[in-house]
């Protein structure tokens, strides 16, 4: 089927956003067109906003409308524990379970040499500087169990051992409710690996 150009227009930006397919454009941008005017000027204007005003901390990258962001300047937090997160949306989630209460340091991405992304195009350099100027005890490395991360945590490790501070990671494992005959190997192995005592 053709569409009309500004249609098939819309559908194409709509289907630059990640996970969104060519059915998922299409029904946004029926959605957006069934709009009232003034909802999708609001729309539009929520969008450049956003833009406009989120920045990004120039201390731990987080982004924020504040710099430093909110999570840097809050006086309750634990300032000798950084938690290393690859983007924004991990701080969030590990934000939600209210159990971690230090600061965090977001790298702005993973070591992907595939997609040309290499040590020196993520925040590493400024985690570095944080070591040196401030008393750090821990450093806590919350990446994904991909292979991207996998590469990067391998390579934050290296770098922070002469820096004698504790580097640790989170486990990873098999998830609450979840059976163990659906689990991958890897699932599994770490499960076994980051088990604790009763």
């Amino acid at each position: 089927m053709q569409y009309s150009k500004p249609l098939a227009k819309l559908i194409e930006q709509f289907q630059k956003l990640p996970g969104i397919g060519p059915k998922s454009a299409q029904r946004m941008a029926f959605c957006i067109l069934k709009m009232p005017r003034g909802e999708v000027e609001k729309f539009t204007d929520v969008i450049l906003e956003a833009k406009e005003q989120i920045k990004y901390c120039s201390i731990c990258f987080n982004m924020s409308s504040s710099d430093p962001c909110e999570i840097c300047t809050a006086t309750k937090r634990d300032n000798s524990t950084i938690c290393v997160v690859a983007e924004t949306k991990d701080l969030l989630a590990i934000e939600k379970t209210n159990e971690y209460k230090g600061k965090y340091h977001v790298l702005q991405g993973l070591i992907s040499p595939l997609d040309g992304i290499g040590p020196e195009e993520l925040r590493i350099k400024e985690l570095l500087e944080r070591l040196v100027n401030n008393q750090i005890a821990e450093v806590i490395l919350a990446l994904n169990p991909s292979v991207e991360g996998e590469a990067t945590s391998m390579y934050l490790n290296k770098l922070l051992k002469p820096f004698g501070v504790k580097v640790t990671r989170i486990a990873f494992g098999l998830p609450i409710g979840g059976d163990l005959e659906y689990a991958d190997e890897l699932t599994l192995a770490r499960a076994l690996e980051g088990r604790t005592e009763i």
